[in-house]
């Protein structure tokens, strides 16, 4: 075994199942309907339809993140919620407040750029060339 692979093995479970019991909480819990809220505060266009995205790309984006299918795809999403979550709903907050979302922020993007490893099913199932 490969400790490069036991590393992104350990930190996609890990960052996958945990931002997806964020995302769980959100559709799962009407947590939604408060992020919805949030959006619209904001101006955006259709907040429900925003709110939803982040929420589906934090639940079902973790959960294929901690499997390793997609892995590059579900951490782009999930950085790209994160990076709204840390410098958009959180940017005037203490750094206590952000850095859940800045830590998120942080995995998800060194997960789009490395990949899922040897150990995820992008691998089993070919679709990752690079590891």
């Amino acid at each position: 075994m490969r400790t490069h692979d036991l590393g992104l093995l350990w930190l996609r479970v890990l960052m996958g199942s945990g931002i997806a019991w964020h995302g769980y909480q959100k559709v799962f819990e009407g947590h939604v309907k408060m992020l919805a809220q949030g959006v619209a505060a904001w101006g955006v266009p259709m907040p429900e339809v925003f709110a939803w995205a982040a929420a589906l790309s934090e639940f079902v984006g973790g959960i294929c993140v901690a499997l390793g299918l997609g892995t590059r795809y579900a951490a782009g999403l999930i950085f790209i919620t994160m990076t709204v979550a840390a410098f958009k709903a959180h940017a005037a907050d203490p750094l206590q407040t952000k850095e859940l979302a800045l830590a998120y922020w942080t995995m998800s993007g060194a997960l789009m750029l490395l990949g899922g490893g040897a150990y995820s099913l992008d691998a089993r199932l070919g679709g990752s060339k690079r590891r």
